[in-house]
């Protein structure tokens, strides 16, 4: 599908969403007459939907999906200005990417909503019923994962089934609705999903029912967390998580590292993923650049040598996890996939310039290592911040951890022969030893790990929440994450431990209670 979508994201029809203020809803004159003349045929419809995968989620997925994901939760180490205030938890509503957040999500909802609304009455003209539902249902799974994600980061927030409506009737001033309601909005967008899209696609990274499922298992977990109808939820939970697991055909990929190897893209383990091409700003999977380190992988080209995995997340590694390497380069990882080239790559604290060697050609930063997971190597990215690297919302070691956590439920433990084969499945491929029993914390800890980097942690941090409100907090403020290393001897080995010490007075970061759900942009206006 990646090399349709460049030429396909022109052709979308689209409402932008800019915020809730009274510029929030636009209606470009020209959109009404491009719709007529478009979806007249399957292919066209297929091109409209294929744009819901990329372009729509950039100003989401940029920076504030990973400043939130994994800045916020612990994971990422980055202290930059506006960015690092998610790592120190002290952002305001006038941070501009909590903004770029919001807008970006919204951004995706008007995207869906386009199609939704009207594709329906111009295709019917052209194309069977079968046809125009599975398009709808595409588009209302992308809807409802945007406000998965609206809701755990923000609570109460507007529910908009249809943009043209609102311009039409003037209606800038929108409710907020309960989390609970937007539970049941996600809820419905998936069951409709789950019925209408196909088992199978031919075009790769299309969503299919399995994907619709595997929503549903992580919406209702979140669910039954929250304490609504929570026998029943984490029972629809299991359900859907098993029933993914055992009858979708796909499988985990028997090497951890090979999921984050770009030509490994839509492979046996994806459900979900957002599909990037090398077509320019804004089509691309920003991350190799924000996070790819500056100097040796690709020149001046990055700004990631200031980012790195915590001291917290480090030391919740386990010795021998084969996942490691592809979280994070520390001293001496080599890499055969980067600077291939000539020869790979050899991770560093510090590599001089053979020309110079007054100078570096790289540095070493306060946590002694860099980001490896979605950095990828020519000819994979391109000379706009537009890495060809999918970047993946839902695979399947998430459902197997779901399973996991549903079949715990409100128990404090559980050694249920199923979970546990499904739980160590995860540990066995990343070479650790099974557990005998489980624990929600022993499920939290394979999360934060397995899915490092990928965004997901404060989702996962947000379940603890709901089940133990003040365990959550406690977590959050018992982490290391402020620990940092400083060099002792300037004219000592610089790529030697014994020249690093570790430094645990710097100021550790305080999470409240009122910190769990994000603060609404400042320039929102809603109807009270």
């Amino acid at each position: 599908m990646k090399r349709n979508i460049k030429y396909l994201l022109v052709l979308a029809v689209v409402i932008f969403l800019g915020s809730c203020s009274e510029d929030f809803l636009t209606l470009p004159l020209e959109d009404r007459p491009a719709a007529d003349d478009f979806y007249r045929n399957a292919d066209e419809i297929r091109a409209a939907t294929a744009s819901l995968y990329g372009m729509p989620w950039f100003l989401f997925n940029d920076k504030f999906f990973w400043l939130a994901g994994d800045c916020m939760a612990g994971n990422l180490y980055y202290t930059y200005t506006f960015e690092g205030q998610f790592f120190y938890v002290s952002f305001t509503p006038e941070n501009q990417f909590l903004q770029e957040g919001w807008t970006g999500l919204f951004r995706v909802i008007s995207y869906a909503n386009s199609i939704i609304n009207d594709m329906p009455s111009i295709a019917e003209q052209h194309v069977s019923q079968d046809i125009i539902d599975a398009a709808v249902a595409e588009a209302r799974f992308i809807r409802a994962t945007a406000y998965y994600m609206l809701a755990e980061f923000w609570g109460d927030v507007p529910i908009i089934e249809n943009s043209s409506e609102l311009v039409i009737n003037n209606e800038v001033l929108l409710p907020r609705s309960p989390r609970s309601e937007v539970y049941n909005f996600i809820k419905n967008d998936l069951e409709f999903a789950e019925e209408n899209l196909p088992g199978t696609d031919p075009e790769p990274g299309r969503v299919t029912t399995w994907a619709a499922k595997g929503m549903l298992a992580k919406l209702y977990v979140t669910m039954a967390q929250s304490g609504i109808d929570q026998s029943a939820n984490f029972g629809l939970a299991k359900q859907y998580a098993q029933d993914v697991i055992v009858n979708s055909g796909l499988t985990l990929m028997e090497d951890y590292y090979d999921l984050f190897m770009a030509e490994n893209d839509n492979n046996s383990e994806s459900l979900f993923a957002l599909q990037w091409i090398a077509g320019g700003w804004g089509t691309g999977n920003s991350r190799v650049i924000n996070w790819g380190r500056e100097g040796g992988i690709f020149a001046d080209e990055s700004w990631g040598n200031g980012k790195g995995c915590t001291y917290d997340f480090q030391q919740c590694v386990e010795e021998g996890d084969l996942r490691r390497p592809s979280i994070y380069m520390t001293l001496g990882d080599y890499y055969p996939d980067l600077n291939a080239a000539n020869g790979g790559y050899t991770y560093n604290f510090v590599t001089p310039d053979p020309d110079n060697p007054e100078n570096n050609i790289e540095n070493f930063n306060d946590v002694l290592n860099h980001l490896k997971k979605y950095i990828v190597d020519r000819p994979f990215v391109g000379t706009n911040q537009d890495g060809a690297n999918n970047s993946y919302i839902l695979r399947l070691a998430d459902l197997y951890l779901i399973y996991a956590e549903a079949e715990l439920g409100a128990q404090s433990s559980t050694s249920d022969a199923t979970t546990l084969g499904y739980f160590n499945a995860i540990r066995s491929r990343a070479g650790l030893d099974a557990l005998e029993s489980i624990t929600f914390l022993n499920i939290l800890q394979e999360r934060r790990v397995e899915f490092c980097l990928e965004s997901l942690f404060w989702f996962d941090i947000k379940r603890y929440y709901y089940r133990d409100p003040n365990g959550a907090l406690n977590y959050l403020n018992a982490q290391t994450r402020h620990y940092t290393y400083e060099r002792i001897d300037w004219d000592a080995d610089a790529n030697s431990w014994d020249n690093y010490e570790l430094v645990t007075d710097n100021d550790p970061v305080v999470v409240l209670a009122s910190d769990m759900f994000l603060p609404t942009p400042g320039n929102e206006i809603f109807a009270e």
